[in-house]
Formats: C-alpha cells, structure tokens, sequence
C-alpha cells in the first residue's frame, strides 16, 4: 500500500519540481488522502493510527528528498496533511501531530535533511492542521515540539541540540510554548 503513496507523491511533485506549483498544498493532499485510503476497513484505528502516520510521513519524507523538492515546504504539507487524515478517520490529532514530527527528525537524519529546518516545518505544519481541523493550535504545536525533541534525543546530542536551537529561534512559532518546553518556565 505505502508504494501507492510513493508513486502518487512522484507524480503530484514531479510537475512542481520546476519551481511552479504549491508544494506544501500539494504534499498535504496526497498525505491526507493516504492516511484515509490506509485506515479505512481497520479495525483498531487506535493502534494502526499513529503506525500509518509513521508510515506515510516516513514515505513521504523519502520521496519529497528524491525529487530534490523542499524538504522544508514538503514538511508543512506532509504534517499538515496527516494530522487531517488522523482526524477524518477518528485518530487523536494531537498524538497525529506529535508522531509525524517526530517522524519527520528522524526521516530528515536518515536522508541528510537539515533536523533543525524541518523541526521549525514540522510544528508549522501541526499549527496550521490546528485550524483546519477545529483542533488548538497551542496543543497541536506543544506535541509537535515535544515530538521533534524526542526524536532528536533519540538521534543523539548534536541532533538535539541543532533542533532546540532553531525551535528557539524560529520568528515563526509560539514561544510561550517552545520556552516552557525547553526551559521548564511557565
């Protein structure tokens, strides 16, 4: 089944690789629908929930790196996207958003993507599945954060420290967050 994900993926960014095109839009898509086609006839979605999204950002993250497009923009898209096919599907999007980035570190170690830049993605990516799926966006953000650090423990000390540093200084995300997490200030 991930080979359908792959091959539809291939297909959606070959056309974008070029420059033209939204490739996070693009990439949210082809996730989302990969999720629901995988869950769909499962009888525990509990369990094989946060194992597809594993799967599907996994493979995702893989394919995005082969076709030279954005690891960065294909994050947003691909976080964005299996965080509404956990909740079309009845998967807890918060565990959703904390999985895919957690996913994603690892995936971006593995292919030699830069840990820092798709840990900044990735909680993007679970802020703006937030609103698209009625879910808070400080929640989602929280679990991404904390999703990005496990993994990057998990990867080792450099890791962690490169995607703590960019967290703190990415403009883009909520700080109140991002610095009660890492400093245990409130």
């Amino acid at each position: 089944m991930m080979s359908n994900l792959t091959d539809d993926l291939t297909n959606a960014l070959s056309s974008l690789v070029s420059g033209a095109g939204d490739v996070a839009g693009t990439v949210q898509g082809v996730s989302k629908n990969n999720v629901v086609k995988l869950l769909q006839g499962v009888g525990d979605v509990a369990t094989a929930g946060l194992q597809t999204i594993d799967q599907v950002t996994n493979e995702g993250l893989e394919t995005i790196s082969s076709t030279g497009v954005s690891l960065t923009d294909g994050t947003v898209g691909l976080v964005r996207g299996v965080v509404e096919g956990a909740k079309e599907t009845g998967v807890s999007v918060t565990e959703a958003a904390g999985e895919a980035a957690s996913q994603a570190i690892k995936t971006a170690s593995k292919v030699g993507g830069d840990v820092g830049e798709v840990a900044i993605s990735s909680v993007e990516g679970a802020i703006q599945a937030a609103g698209a799926v009625g879910a808070d966006s400080g929640e989602l953000a929280r679990s991404a954060v904390l999703g990005t650090l496990k993994a990057a423990d998990e990867i080792g000390s450099e890791a962690a420290g490169i995607v703590r540093k960019a967290l703190l200084n990415a403009a883009a995300l909520p700080h109140d967050i991002i610095d009660s997490l890492l400093t245990g200030k409130t």
